[in-house]
């Protein structure tokens, strides 16, 4: 789950890190009273939706009286923001976020992700702030420092120390930083965060340490533990077929293909689109059903995937470990029925009650395409596709 940067902000307050004042905005007006409530003659106008490379799409202004609050305000909202992360057609903008101006003299970048190879929480720091990090990754990896931080631990004085100095901030920001750091990894940690960031983390002309811009990301599966953070969710932001999915429980997200995928299984559901590639088609939609599929949430399924106008065939790819596949055969029929299924459909099951659930199939009277395995299933789905 994504939240957009004044709530990771205010989240990373609640945890002394120390961040530059500013107030959420939801229409013109309300920009034009926080610059005045803010004070100074120097704000930043930042639009706020879950992507990065906001500033170069221009969701990010300068304003330098009030009444270039207002004309920034006037123009960002409602604009379709269209940067890296977004794709090209780019996210609405529904909330700005007004900051005070802040007198920067380097900036850095700070970033915090759990690696699966460690097993622990990977601090990441770089003197490159303010650029795209993969591009400093690809380009000039030696200027990424990590620390795999030790769960139990969690990271030292001297271990923050270093960190800092090693980022290169100078020793009048050093203990600033390192608290910033300590205090980044205990929100990480407390919130079941997977991803936090912040670029840039500035020194100012003060020589104080603060993060200009945060990002964080959560855990869905840890979400029942944090009803504040469940709270913040933005579904403005979200594809609405998404949001209708997370609602059954399924795990839906729409592409640009024409072969509708339904499997069991994230590993299982990959591998099936992989395969569809192989030879020769295009998945309409990653859609993994998950290990306790009833034949409701198969139903509810098939009426996303036909939401698709570019859909011609549906592939249904089940491997019944805990999943029983007479339960998905009786989903399958159920749901082919009541949505009044028109287009080919092929499906392949393997695994527990196999055969019951192709004696379901058989026995519907359902014009179902059986596949042997996995390979079979795609050439016979994309055959289905291009002959629709």
């Amino acid at each position: 789950m994504k939240i957009h940067e004044y709530q990771a902000k205010e989240i990373l307050r609640q945890y002394g890190v120390a961040t530059s004042r500013g107030i959420a905005c939801f229409n013109v007006d309300e920009a034009v009273n926080a610059a005045q409530q803010l004070g100074g003659d120097t704000w930043v106008v930042k639009a706020q939706i879950y992507a990065g490379g906001r500033g170069k799409g221009g969701g990010v202004k300068i304003a330098q009286s009030i009444e270039e609050v207002r004309e920034l305000a006037g123009n960002m909202f409602g604009m379709q923001l269209v940067t890296h992360q977004t794709g090209p057609d780019g996210q609405t903008v529904h909330r700005l976020f007004i900051e005070e101006g802040v007198s920067i003299v380097t900036e850095y970048y700070v970033g915090m992700v759990v690696d699966r190879d460690s097993q622990r929480v990977c601090l990441m720091t770089s003197a490159e702030g303010g650029m795209d990090i993969e591009q400093v990754a690809a380009e000039t990896p030696e200027k990424i420092h990590k620390l795999m931080i030790d769960p139990i631990a969690g990271i030292s004085d001297d271990e923050a120390l270093d960190m800092a100095a090693k980022t290169g901030i100078p020793d009048a920001g050093r203990d600033e930083a390192a608290a910033l750091l300590k205090g980044l990894y205990k929100a990480f940690d407390d919130k079941d965060a997977s991803l936090a960031e912040i670029n840039p983390l500035v020194l100012t002309a003060d020589n104080h340490i603060l993060a200009l811009d945060a990002k964080m990301n959560f855990d869905d599966n840890a979400l029942f533990r944090h009803p504040e953070i469940a709270s913040l969710r933005d579904l403005d932001e979200e594809e609405p077929l998404e949001i209708e999915a997370s609602e059954h429980d399924l795990s839906y997200i729409p592409l640009d293909g024409n072969i509708g995928c339904l499997v069991n299984g994230a590993g299982l559901a990959m591998a099936t689109m992989d395969i569809i590639k192989l030879y020769g088609g295009n998945p309409a939609n990653f859609l993994d059903v998950g290990g306790g599929a009833t034949a409701e949430k198969v139903t509810e399924a098939f009426k996303l995937m036909l939401k698709n106008p570019k859909l011609e065939a549906i592939l249904v790819n089940i491997f019944g470990g805990i999943m029983r596949c007479d339960v998905i055969a009786e989903g399958v029929v159920q749901a082919a029925r009541e949505v009044r299924l028109t287009v080919p459909l092929v499906v392949r099951l393997e695994g527990t009650n196999v055969k019951l659930g192709k004696q379901i199939l058989a026995d519907s009277g359902l014009s179902v395409i059986a596949a042997g395995n996995m390979a079979d299933a795609a050439q016979k789905v994309v055959r289905a596709a291009e002959n629709a």
